[in-house]
């Protein structure tokens, strides 16, 4: 089982694969939407799928759990469209630039389209579900490739640790990145994030 699929299970019972699951999942998916997730309830969603809460509850032991199957699929929706985007790219500082580009562009794009998905997915990151945990780790997955790649091809310095240099490039990337603290730097995006991702880049430089 992968990271996303252990994150997504999590709080979860029943058959791994059950179109009743999926349809809770919509369900609380457009309920979370229009009202929020602070005001949805398991009764609510209950009743915009046609079931009970007891019925609920035999597919997901909590409301958090719900909305963590919403926020691994959202965050991981971002991961998947970063991965195809650093896919594209043959060298390692292209690679490294689109990473800082992507992250922040996607996540402003649920800002402004879907505020309140947007809100659950800050709420992660500030309670620490395993959905957001997960997503760092996947972004930290993809800079440890990047780094890698870049020392091979005499892109980047060899001494530094590379889990110290990728420590380093995700807290640098949190104002971008985390949800909670993206939100009160809108306007430096895309600039912003294109200017932090230089000035890493010239200190990765050999």
């Amino acid at each position: 089982m992968s990271d996303l699929q252990a994150s997504t299970a999590a709080g979860q019972r029943g058959p791994a694969d059950h179109s009743i699951r999926d349809q809770i999942i919509e369900a609380a998916d457009e309920h979370f939407s229009h009202y929020g997730y602070g005001k949805t309830t398991v009764a609510d969603l209950a009743k915009a799928v046609g079931f009970s809460k007891a019925y609920i509850y035999k597919f997901f032991d909590s409301k958090q759990a719900i909305g963590e199957a919403i926020c691994s699929r959202c965050l991981g929706s971002i991961v998947e469209t970063v991965r195809d985007s650093v896919a594209e790219s043959k060298t390692a500082t292209d690679k490294f630039r689109r990473v800082f580009k992507m992250i922040p562009v996607l996540s402003c794009e649920l800002f402004f389209n879907d505020r309140k998905l947007y809100d659950i997915a800050a709420y992660s990151c500030a309670e620490k579900w395993p959905s957001a945990e997960v997503y760092v780790e996947q972004v930290r997955e993809i800079l440890s490739e990047i780094i890698q790649q870049g020392r091979v091809s005499g892109e980047f310095e060899r001494k530094t640790p590379i889990d110290e240099a990728v420590r380093a490039i995700i807290q640098v990337l949190q104002p971008f990145m985390n949800p909670v603290m993206l939100q009160y730097n809108l306007d430096a995006v895309p600039e912003g994030a294109n200017e932090v991702a230089s000035l890493v880049l010239r200190s990765l430089a050999p």
